[in-house]
């Protein structure tokens, strides 16, 4: 058994001192609580709502020398935790990257760049064309992917296929209408997800209007079974949900005597 936290931070675009000190705060909480990984939002550094393309680039790092990376590899080697979080990355030849990153007491031992944008990110960032990595970690094999990634079924299978027990997500939701007491479409997206894919998934979200949007509050840890293990609170405010996951549960895809979740797939017929 582990314990994971998801962080749900309040953030502003374009402070940087202040977000990155809000996540390593969040971070330690949920280590005081127990949490072995800790999974912190979507651009945690830079915020999420820019202006414009300048704007981003004037926030943005290489992921080799990013005192936000840096500052969560400090933490990590302090407090023995992995921590799993957006940052805004530049790459080059200008290009600019929605990233996150997965750190522990080693160092980065990862870097994905977000393949499916969403809305204005594609005026800003540079799609990435990688699978989501998955890591060996003291808590399992954790695979990392952002926000929009994970409403994609075949970004998540893969995952999945590759070995994934959890998929950890950071994740700006933005707030949408929706029928009275109705869970976010996005929110039931990731449920599936986790029920189709038999992993769990770990979505951190961020709070703290901005530039005119607000934030749907989906922060959460969902089961292989696709129901809530924690959370999401669908509220905009600061919190730190801790949950405790069985990684074999996650390995073990069969579905009673029968069925598997894995074995039962008829690819033949797919493609």
């Amino acid at each position: 058994m582990s314990t994971v936290a998801v962080c749900q931070v309040e953030l502003r675009v374009g402070e940087l001192a202040a977000n990155r000190a809000a996540a390593l705060s969040a971070i330690e909480q949920a280590a005081a609580s127990g949490a072995e990984l800790v999974v912190v939002p979507e651009l945690s550094d830079s915020g999420y709502v820019f202006s414009d393309p300048a704007e981003a680039a004037g926030l943005a790092e290489p992921a080799a020398s990013s005192l936000t990376l840096e500052g969560w590899a400090e933490v990590a080697r302090r407090l023995g935790v992995v921590v799993v979080g957006g940052f805004c990355e530049a790459g080059a030849h200008g290009r600019l990257y929605n990233s996150a990153a997965l750190v522990d007491a080693s160092g980065v031992r990862s870097v994905y760049r977000k393949a499916h944008l969403w809305d204005r990110e594609k005026l800003v960032f540079t799609p990435g064309d990688e699978a989501p990595p998955v890591v060996e970690t003291a808590v399992g094999r954790v695979a990392v992917m952002i926000c929009y990634d994970v409403e994609f079924p075949e970004w998540v299978r893969t995952a999945a296929l590759a070995g994934a027990d959890l998929v950890a997500v950071p994740t700006n939701e933005p707030l949408a209408p929706r029928p009275e007491g109705e869970r976010p479409a996005e929110y039931v997206k990731a449920q599936a997800a986790a029920v189709a894919n038999g992993v769990y998934v770990a979505l951190a979200d961020r709070c703290g209007a901005e530039r005119g949007v607000s934030w749907a509050g989906v922060s959460s840890v969902i089961g292989p079974d696709g129901y809530p293990v924690v959370g999401p609170p669908l509220k905009e405010s600061p919190t730190v949900l801790v949950a405790t996951i069985d990684a074999a549960r996650a390995r073990d895809k069969r579905l009673g005597e029968r069925n598997d979740v894995f074995g039962d797939r008829r690819v033949e017929l797919y493609f």
